[in-house]
């Protein structure tokens, strides 16, 4: 291939990895919003940490047998320094190694919430991609099921706030260390009964993740997972009580849920409660939200023993929901469109715009796309598509005059589209101000 042809070849993305593109940016800003505000109701403070982590952490955190660590991870070796590292497949492990790091939980328990990408190398397909979106929450210090219940609330509090419906909560307990030790021994005899059933995935798990078979997806293994002996027949007292007190405090606030047995979590560190918010509208892909406990982790990470838990949600999957009811709020136009022809009328235009904004209105000025002035017809176009709700128009005559027309686009001010005013430059601002509060409230009548 000739140097010419390399320079002229088209580049595109990674297949899973994909663009979120201008006119799809107003619903992630719409999701992230609700979100955000629904964290602050709860007390929840943000935190980020970098994308790419310590191949360690996930291999101690998730488990070294788990299907990300085995066979979805992005690793690599650092050229540079030869430290093997892995872009982040989840991030409570990280949010984890943080809080450890910079001692937060030096002064009492976190409440601490993540949005950002994480990177699963798994086929694409309809709500699960190799870069993916998630939101997340971490309760740190925290160790009675009023903890669990408030994370699980906050998922039907944000449902409820997005419009979403049918999404249906399952729970379970997967109880303490010792318990899981004495199911393991019952789980594994009774799946060596039933070996030569097995499809390969199973074989491969049945002595390093038993407890991941009973959550096959095989049609054909179905029966064989609901007759295996169930974990929440091994719970004892403690981990009784901790149930019981998580499904009371549903109840109160009458969340309703169905107790799944079968119902596990693909990393090592969870222990006691776990659930899943689910929907039967995307297909195979129906887990919008999953999470639960994982008192284990922060002492398995090189911290003190600290009881925690948490969620998290793919923020794609939500946005299919949102799309499929219909739910995608309408794009926001920006308040003005400035449109001018002339040399004088283009410099005052500048400062036109730059004193709007100073406001705290939005403000598009048009700018030439070929180096040529646009005549106003054209500029008006434009004006109109980008959802302003009034047009500013600045000719040299205008600004010879000290004044500016003003052109309602849309809304109730729509009404008298074709009435341009003339409005002296000094009173512009308050004009606009007075005309887009009036039409608001017309709007709200």
């Amino acid at each position: 291939m000739t140097e010419q042809k390399r320079k002229a070849e088209k580049l595109s993305g990674v297949k899973g990895m994909n663009d979120i593109l201008p006119q799809d940016a107003h619903l992630w800003e719409f999701f992230e919003s609700t979100v955000k505000s629904m964290l602050r109701s709860y007390g929840y403070q943000n935190i980020r940490t970098p994308i790419v982590e310590h191949t360690q952490l996930f291999t101690r955190g998730i488990g070294e047998v788990t299907d990300i660590v085995e066979k979805e991870m992005y690793s690599f070796t650092d050229a540079l320094n030869g430290e093997n590292l892995t872009l982040r497949p989840e991030n409570t492990a990280a949010v984890v190694r943080a809080s450890i790091e910079h001692n937060l939980l030096y002064d009492g328990p976190k409440r601490l919430w993540y949005v950002g990408p994480m990177f699963r190398h798994e086929r694409p397909q309809r709500g699960r991609y190799r870069q993916f979106h998630q939101v997340g929450v971490e309760a740190l210090g925290f160790a009675g099921p009023d903890a669990d219940a408030e994370i699980i609330l906050m998922c039907q509090r944000l449902w409820d706030d997005l419009g979403l419906t049918g999404i249906k909560l399952e729970i379970n307990s997967l109880g303490l260390a010792e318990e899981r030790a004495a199911h393991r021994v019952e789980l594994i005899a009774y799946l060596e009964k039933h070996v030569d059933a097995l499809d390969e995935d199973a074989k491969r798990r049945l002595y390093t993740n038993p407890l991941r078979v009973l959550d096959t997806k095989n049609p054909a293994l179905q029966e064989i997972a609901a007759n295996a002996p169930k974990l929440i027949d091994f719970l004892r007292d403690e981990s009784r009580a901790h149930f019981d007190g998580l499904q009371r405090i549903l109840k109160a606030n009458n969340i309703p849920f169905t107790i799944n047995p079968r119902l596990v979590r693909g990393l090592d560190y969870y222990n006691l409660t776990v659930f899943e918010w689910i929907t039967d509208k995307l297909g195979a892909q129906g887990t919008v939200a999953a999470g639960g406990r994982y008192d284990p982790l922060i002492e398995q990470l090189g911290g003190k023993p600290t009881a925690a838990c948490g969620w998290a949600m793919g923020v794609e999957r939500i946005l299919e929901l949102l799309k499929d009811e219909n739910l995608v709020p309408e794009a926001d136009g920006c308040d003005v469109y400035v449109v001018h022809q002339g040399d004088a009328a283009r410099d005052h235009a500048f400062i036109v715009a730059e004193r709007l904004r100073d406001t705290g209105l939005d403000v598009i000025l048009h700018c030439s796309a070929d180096g040529q002035s646009a005549s106003f017809k054209s500029q008006m176009k434009r004006a109109d598509a980008s959802g302003a709700a009034f047009a500013v128009i600045l000719g040299d005559d205008e600004v010879a005059q000290g004044v500016a027309g003003v052109k309602p686009l849309r809304g109730v001010a729509a009404d008298a589209r074709n009435e341009q005013q003339a409005v002296a430059l000094g009173d512009l601002t308050e004009y606009l101000i007075n005309a887009m509060v009036a039409s608001a409230e017309d709007g709200d009548d």
